[in-house]
């Protein structure tokens, strides 16, 4: 007889779903256009953006790699046996495999996804790898006050949240220490917090990085109008439209923008909306960071920083926060 596949526990705390008609609009309607970067990840948007994670000019996402598999034992050794490890923004739950391999029998993963399907399927492939732990799905938006489910009892371990990938930098500072005062309470005052953060750098560098040779990060900034035309009935055309990417080097951030090439106009859900040459939608930000200006920043956030690492080439850091 075939053993049962393993799979997750899953907990749907997902708030009502926004209105992507109505905040379309209303950021389209500013006199300096926006719309929000979580829109970005539809299904094509959420295999685009994997697909920049393995271009050669992205190096955030490899250098990570290499350096929570350096780490990963010290970090198993910190936090100490039968730990609660959550994940904030899971996505594939990738990288959290390093620390699981280095842990000392684990009492749970906790993946807290806003995205269902890719939830589902990630956590569900962790439980049939990892056949001996409590794989818990939570399908919520970290980014706002939630309570978790009732965890696997940890018999006295800590709790442990990571927050791998720079996505930190997705959030402007004051956003960022709001985060990370929600994670204090959701892991106590015993647990601990292993966050991903890109390092300033030079703005060659930051400039191949965000416009790739092969245009893998174009066609995901762009594929946002392609969800626009769908969803909304609009008549976008994407040759129209470049994908713009710079480093903002006075604030420390790559600021992410669709450029129009021509005077146009666009409608959208039946309302008419006058583009420029050159005026632009702003998409997402991604803020890089000193090792200093991030401590600072989670030292005012309550944590204290206990140990970091930065890759040879003075690229990426992975902190640990207690």
């Amino acid at each position: 007889m075939k053993a049962a596949t393993a799979r997750a526990i899953f907990h749907d705390l997902a708030p009502e779903p926004e209105s992507f008609r109505d905040l379309v609009l209303e950021g389209l309607s500013r006199r300096d256009k926006e719309i929000p970067c979580r829109f970005l990840y539809d299904e094509r948007g959420s295999v685009l953006f994997e697909a920049i994670c393995e271009t050669p000019e992205y190096y955030p996402t490899r250098t990570e790699m290499a350096i929570l598999a350096d780490c990963a034992p010290e970090i198993a050794s910190f936090i100490g046996p039968h730990c609660q490890l959550i994940e904030f923004g899971s996505g594939a739950s990738r990288k959290v495999t390093l620390l699981l391999n280095a842990m000392e029998q684990p009492a749970a993963y906790v993946a807290i996804e806003i995205s269902r399907e890719a939830l589902q399927h990630a956590t569900d492939a962790l439980a049939s790898r990892f056949p001996g732990l409590a794989v818990v799905a939570v399908c919520a938006d970290y980014m706002r006050p939630f309570d978790l489910p009732e965890l696997p009892e940890s018999n006295g371990g800590r709790r442990l949240g990571f927050f791998p990938g720079s996505t930190i930098g997705n959030l402007n500072p004051d956003e960022a220490k709001l985060f990370l005062e929600g994670c204090r309470r959701v892991i106590g005052p015993n647990g601990a917090m292993v966050v991903g953060v890109d390092l300033k750098k030079d703005a060659k560098t930051l400039h191949a990085a965000y416009n790739d040779a092969a245009g893998v990060t174009a066609d995901f900034t762009l594929n946002l109008l392609t969800r626009i035309n769908r969803e909304l009935g609009a008549d976008f055309d994407l040759a129209r439209f470049a994908h713009d990417a710079s480093y903002n080097a006075i604030a420390g951030k790559v600021e992410i923008f669709i450029r129009s090439r021509a005077d146009q106009v666009v409608t959208v859900a039946g309302r008419r909306f006058r583009f420029n040459a050159g005026e632009r939608i702003h998409t997402e930000d991604s803020w890089k960071y000193s090792v200093p200006q991030f401590h600072e920043l989670a030292t005012r956030a309550g944590f204290t920083p206990a140990q970091h690492w930065v890759d040879p080439g003075n690229l990426f850091s992975v902190h640990l926060l207690v």
